[in-house]
């Protein structure tokens, strides 16, 4: 029975990972504004920022999150056997696609990447909240279609959320890019 199961979750899993493929064929994406007006909290000018060696990596990032939905979520978790936390979860991803290793935490992973404005983020980049009483502690990968993919907390594992909704619309902090300036 527990061989049907799984064998079950990996055919969705592959299933939700083709239709987000072909959806993505058929979309387009805005260009985002070579400027922004917008202040930003942890902005530096001319910073070398962390950023991924292709464009086509931020799609790729989101691809492989849908993969892990419903991983199980642990404090600290590193890698989808043990468990993920928020952190471990974008961390993995990004190691897994790119090659390149981001801090481990979510405040590190902040500080790294580049800020951008909340009406450019663009599917790939990440979005952070305050769900502690202190900034950037928590995040997840936007998706598109205002979703983003997070492993949220120990009573739960990797899943969607909507970003206008109420409790995370309520401690949305920013996003921050992967994708290199210009």
């Amino acid at each position: 029975m527990a061989r049907s199961l799984s064998v079950s979750r990996l055919e969705r899993r592959v299933g939700l990972l083709l239709a987000l493929v072909l959806l993505a064929g058929c979309s387009q994406v805005p260009e985002r504004p070579a400027t922004s007006s917008a202040p930003h909290r942890a902005s530096t000018p001319s910073r070398n920022w962390f950023a991924l060696p292709r464009d086509d990596h931020a799609q790729e990032l989101v691809l492989y999150a849908l993969g892990l939905l419903d991983t199980g979520y642990r404090f600290g978790g590193k890698n989808p056997e043990a468990g993920l936390d928020c952190s471990g979860m974008v961390s993995y991803i990004v190691e897994q696609v790119s090659g390149k290793k981001l801090p481990y935490n979510a405040a590190g992973i902040a500080e790294r990447t580049r800020p951008v404005p909340a009406g450019a983020i663009r599917p790939g980049d990440l979005v952070f909240f305050n769900t502690l009483g202190r900034s950037y502690s928590h995040m997840g990968i936007y998706m598109g279609d205002g979703k983003f993919i997070h492993a949220p907390n120990s009573r739960g594992k990797v899943r969607i959320e909507r970003m206008d909704n109420r409790y995370f619309a309520a401690r949305f902090e920013g996003a921050r890019t992967l994708q290199p300036e210009g």
